[in-house]
């Protein structure tokens, strides 16, 4: 079994800061890519950001320059430093990974956390 699980969300004032985390446990061979989408309400989930085992990024256009993922691969940890936050920013932050386990390639998902950015 592979879990997920992210902390760090939160209520900040616009303008403000916070870092979300993700862990990944369980049988995992190789993490190919972790990341970040979000969903707030009444929208569609969409993508925050993807970095690779090689550390290559991918961000949604309108978050570049603001939100910075990074990961520890040794320990199967990702984070999502989130900077200059938008009352727009308020959604649910669910962590992904593509992984190679005792269940071959698969897709996983946390269970989300709130950001909630304030004006």
């Amino acid at each position: 079994q592979v879990q997920l699980v992210e902390s760090g969300g939160g209520l900040v004032q616009a303008g403000g800061s916070l870092r979300l985390s993700c862990a990944a446990s369980g049988s995992i061979f190789r993490i190919n890519a972790m990341g970040w989408y979000r969903q707030a309400p009444g929208k569609q989930r969409e993508l925050v950001a993807l970095i690779n085992s090689g550390d290559s990024t991918n961000y949604a256009d309108s978050l570049k320059g603001r939100f910075t993922i990074s990961r520890d691969n040794a320990k199967n940890l990702a984070y999502l430093q989130m900077n200059r936050l938008k009352p727009e920013d308020t959604a649910v932050y669910y962590c992904y990974a593509n992984l190679f386990g005792v269940w071959g390639h698969r897709d996983y998902w946390g269970q989300g956390t709130q950001v909630t950015v304030s004006s």
